[in-house]
């Protein structure tokens, strides 16, 4: 899960918690090897840039006693100002979305925060939270700020050398079929009880549609069939329908589909996902309807009248979008369509971020890569589909993470009985964090697509099932 740090380099200071488990956080519990002047330079950088933001900075304290807004200030610059949830037990740092004030961000560990992003950008950033040595009185509000003005933080003399903080993906997250396995095997295989803790109870990990922003905790589970309800409508899903889905996740989709009287095949990679999906099924006396394999979308034969596929194209990675899309066309029947919900990014972000080793690529998604609109338009296309629907939910995808995030610090205690310890819990607040923050400043959307053969290869179905030819 994470890279090897060389021996020498010294180790973390615990500031008040118990050490870091250096054989399971090892580029967490040694800071990396970094020159002085390396060091100053970010921090004269960073300095300058925080400056110049909506936020305040702030030294010392021990973490958790982290300044708070006075009440009665204006709303985080970029917040959703709904409200905060406090400092939770175990020493995870806030992780509301601010009630006022610009978001302070509090250095516990100056020396250690600087030298983490002089030495690797971004991924040092995320893994000094990791550690304890920064926090927040508004997690969200902060990175939303950061988000918004990312293209401000470091001068424009000096972003030609960014090929010195970043890091290329390594070979081994590459999503060949043994590759695409091992991935969806770290992320979703964590366990079956941690997503529990955190997920509405139809166990959707992907965005909702609500009826209504910002979203309440009882509505959570309507919205999730609302998005599931619209998907398969996109697709034309009904009675006696042949429905292929692409990543079973816990088996929601799949579920309501063959209510509808479809006969579902759904495939997925991951083995805990699976058995409570099969499990969820039978108890709703679907399981004549419904076939759950773990099976790679590579190695799916036959038609179907519709296919359909919920935030699974982000963990396919760049080099198999072809790959992907081709299946797509080959596996839908004449006159079937195709639904798809993705996160999508804008074009030259996605172009960076294909060439860069990113936290989230280390530590939460190995192999992923969230594709532009203009890369899905092409890929498509190439693939012989045409998009003839697409509608935006980013406004509902954070108000989705916000309640993930705000169960997930609620439940702290209970995801550390299951055995997952406080810097896993900071990795993954952060990580739910983080992503909202992305959608409330638009560098993030969500979509949903309706795909359709285009004419030329219809043409060439018919050709196909005749025998004949012009």
């Amino acid at each position: 899960m994470t890279v090897s740090v060389p021996p020498a380099a010294p180790r973390v200071a615990a500031l008040g918690h118990p050490p870091v488990d250096a054989e399971r956080w090892p580029d967490v519990a040694r800071l990396p090897r970094a020159s002085a002047l390396r060091t100053a330079i970010t921090r004269r950088i960073l300095a300058r840039a925080f400056a110049r933001l909506p936020l305040r900075t702030h030294q010392g304290g021990p973490p958790g006693a982290v300044p708070r807004p006075a009440t009665g200030e204006g709303l985080a610059a970029g917040g959703s100002g709904t409200g905060r949830v406090g400092t939770v037990g175990g020493g995870i740092g806030s992780s509301g979305t601010g009630s006022g004030g610009p978001p302070t961000l509090t250095l516990h560990d100056p020396a250690a925060f600087h030298r983490r992003i002089g030495a690797d950008g971004l991924i040092g950033f995320g893994e000094s939270y990791m550690a304890g040595e920064w926090d927040s009185d508004d997690l969200v509000g902060l990175l939303t700020v950061l988000a918004t003005h990312v293209d401000d933080l470091v001068p424009a003399s000096l972003r030609r050398l960014r090929g010195a903080w970043v890091r290329r993906r390594p070979a081994h997250d590459r999503n060949t079929l043994e590759g695409a396995r091992d991935n969806i095997h770290r992320h979703y295989d964590l366990s079956n009880d941690l997503f529990a803790r955190f997920l509405d109870p139809s166990l959707s990990y992907s965005s909702a549609v609500f009826d209504a922003l910002p979203a309440a905790p009882g509505a959570f589970t309507a919205a999730q069939h609302r998005k599931i309800d619209r998907l398969l409508d996109l697709a034309d899903v009904g009675r006696g329908t042949r429905l292929l889905e692409i990543g079973t996740g816990w088996g929601e989709l799949a579920i309501r589909a063959a209510s509808r009287g479809a006969d579902v095949l759904t495939v997925t990679l991951s083995e805990e996902q699976r058995a409570l999906a099969l499990r969820r099924i039978a108890e709703a006396g679907l399981s004549h309807r419904v076939r759950v394999e773990l099976r790679d979308y590579r190695q799916v034969d036959g038609r179907y009248d519709a296919v359909v596929s919920v935030e699974m194209i982000e963990a396919v990675g760049a080099e198999y979008w072809p790959t992907y899309f081709s299946a797509l066309r080959r596996l839908l029947a004449p006159g079937g369509a195709v639904a798809l919900q993705t996160i999508t990014m804008p074009h030259e972000r996605m172009l960076h971020t294909a060439r860069t080793h990113t936290w989230i690529s280390k530590y939460v998604f190995p192999g992923g890569l969230i594709p532009s609109p203009d890369a899905l338009a092409r890929e498509s296309a190439t693939a012989g589909l045409s998009i003839t629907h697409d509608t935006g939910y980013g406004a509902h995808y954070a108000e989705t993470l916000r309640l993930w995030r705000e169960a997930f610090v609620q439940e702290s205690t209970a995801v550390g009985a299951l055995g997952f310890d406080r810097v896993f819990r900071r990795m993954w607040e952060l990580y739910l964090a983080y992503s909202e923050a992305g959608f409330r400043a638009h560098y993030l959307d969500v979509r949903q697509l309706r795909l359709v053969a285009t004419v030329a290869t219809v043409a060439t179905d018919a050709t196909d099932a005749t025998g004949s030819s012009r």
